[in-house]
């Protein structure tokens, strides 16, 4: 009898402890989750940004050769020649000044302010050897021919504005059309525009081969981080932040330019959005602003 007391005794200790370890078990696990399910409910951080109007176009890409605004060739042979510039020391001549003097005392003068330049000639040509010929450029400003497909005929005008790009140097030089040709080429199926373009600097030459772009439809609409927008099938979104809160906004999409995404409808100016990362985060996910971006 008192072996069974002692095994009854024995066998309940064990189930004590069993019980014991399953339940704290059951406890850490329990507690465990709640730390996940609390974690899974911390807000996410991320980079916010508000809706402003933006400034939005559509361009006309193109090239053309730089010419002088103004220009004036000299030609002098070398045995009519007492006195001249000196090419290298001198390039800028203002109006009025004396280029060359001649054996019969005649004077070349400047007409305008320019940059001046011997041209080059090959022996035989123009006089070869025996002649100078050199030319005066005013390029201040310059002039840019430009050949732009006939089915834009309907938005050009004088006026418009053009951008000028080349890789001697990292930056856009301003410019406005002129004038437009009367006539489509019927060969290229294109039409003769001139812009005149700031070259205040004098960075810009005669001959250079210049990119250009033509802007029309110019227009301030609302814009968004191209980085903004979701799109799931035909539909588009923009994540917009309420109270720390996600909300899904559907919007209409017009132009892009500069990395930013014209918004015809679904969004209002000043609205908070998510500036980028809509893969981190879904509707009604609390978020925290880490940083705010223009």
């Amino acid at each position: 009898m008192k072996t069974k007391t002692k095994i009854i005794i024995f066998l309940s200790v064990i189930t004590i402890i069993l019980a014991a370890i399953i339940g704290g078990r059951a406890i850490i696990a329990q507690k465990i989750s709640v730390k996940i399910a609390e974690s899974k409910k911390a807000p996410v951080g991320v980079i916010a940004t508000k809706v402003k109007y933006s400034q939005f176009y559509n361009q006309i890409e193109s090239f053309g050769t730089a010419i002088s605004n103004q220009s004036y060739s000299i030609r002098i042979k070398k045995d009519n020649l007492v006195s001249s510039v000196n090419f290298d020391s001198y390039p800028y001549v203002k109006k009025g000044t004396v280029i060359a003097t001649l054996v019969n005392n005649e004077k070349i003068i400047a007409p305008f302010d320019g940059r001046i330049g011997k041209r080059e000639i090959t022996p035989g040509i123009l006089g070869g050897e025996n002649s100078i010929i050199a030319n005066l450029d005013d390029i201040k400003f310059l002039k840019l021919d430009i050949k732009l497909p006939e089915n834009y005929l309907g938005v050009i005008k004088q006026g418009l504005k053009v951008e000028v790009s080349t890789d001697a140097f990292p930056k856009i030089f301003k410019g406005i059309i002129e004038t437009i040709s009367s006539r489509v080429d019927p060969t290229t199926r294109s039409i003769l525009v001139q812009a005149k373009i700031q070259n205040e600097n004098e960075e810009l030459i005669p001959g250079m081969l210049l990119n250009a772009k033509v802007i029309f439809n110019e227009k301030q609409s609302l814009g968004v981080p191209e980085e903004a927008l979701l799109i799931q099938g035909d539909d588009k979104y923009i994540y917009k932040i309420n109270n720390n809160e996600i909300a899904q906004a559907k919007v209409a999409i017009g132009r892009r330019n500069f990395g930013k995404v014209e918004i015809l409808s679904g969004l209002n100016e000043n609205d908070l959005i998510l500036a980028e990362g809509t893969n981190k985060v879904r509707p009604k996910s609390k978020v925290k602003i880490v940083k705010t971006v223009d």
